[in-house]
């Protein structure tokens, strides 16, 4: 069983659902990647650049020629964005004006493509109940989210027992909030609707 992931921002669900337990579906255990800052493209940013002069790109992209990097620094902080350098073997190096977190967050977010067409695609399951309650079904969206972002493709299954056989609505009603929940965070494709066999309501989404 996965351990429970906390701090969703998702929409809040039905308030009258029942605690749900993750199911992992696939046999093999795969780590989650960590990607470290060692992994990443260092950049000299702002005062850190210690050259005089840079071949300054603007916040436009474009090319302003080569200034000083105290000007291109001031030009920058005006603007409240970062003077970072990205071609530091040039003469003189290149820099360029832009929001620094954006860009680290931006080749992370690239890293993290590669590596999901590269790994084999596992399908993930997220079991849920007529009765889960909304914090819950926050955390199994945040998990449901995070296997998606990892290249896998997830199992929403819902099983009903005893008297909630009865319920089929309410669980296909569950289910559908689920998916619209996904759909609110991130861009999905579902490639098999919601399908009922007896008490068990299931979908996969990718």
């Amino acid at each position: 069983m996965t351990h429970s992931r906390q701090g969703c921002n998702s929409p809040h669900l039905h308030h009258n659902y029942l605690t749900a337990t993750a199911l992992r579906i696939s046999h093999h255990r795969r780590p989650r990647p960590q990607y470290t800052t060692s992994q990443l493209k260092r950049y000299r940013t702002n005062a850190a650049i210690r050259v005089p002069e840079v071949r300054l790109i603007d916040e436009t992209g474009q090319n302003i020629g080569v200034t000083s990097t105290t000007d291109a620094l001031t030009r920058a902080q005006d603007l409240g964005l970062d003077l970072v350098e990205v071609s530091p073997l040039a003469d003189p190096p290149v820099a360029k004006i832009v929001d620094y977190a954006k860009l680290k967050y931006e080749e992370e977010k690239e890293r993290r493509k590669e590596k999901a067409k590269q790994k084999k695609i596992e399908i993930k399951g997220i079991r849920l109940s007529v009765r889960i309650g909304a914090h819950d079904m926050d955390v199994r969206l945040k998990q449901a989210l995070n296997f998606l972002e990892d290249g896998d493709k997830i199992k929403i299954e819902l099983i009903l027992r005893g008297r909630e056989r009865r319920q089929t609505d309410l669980a296909k009603e569950t289910v559908e909030k689920f998916v619209t929940a996904l759909r609110q965070n991130r861009e999905i494709r579902i490639e098999q609707p919601i399908k009922i066999m007896g008490g068990r309501l299931s979908a996969i989404i990718a």
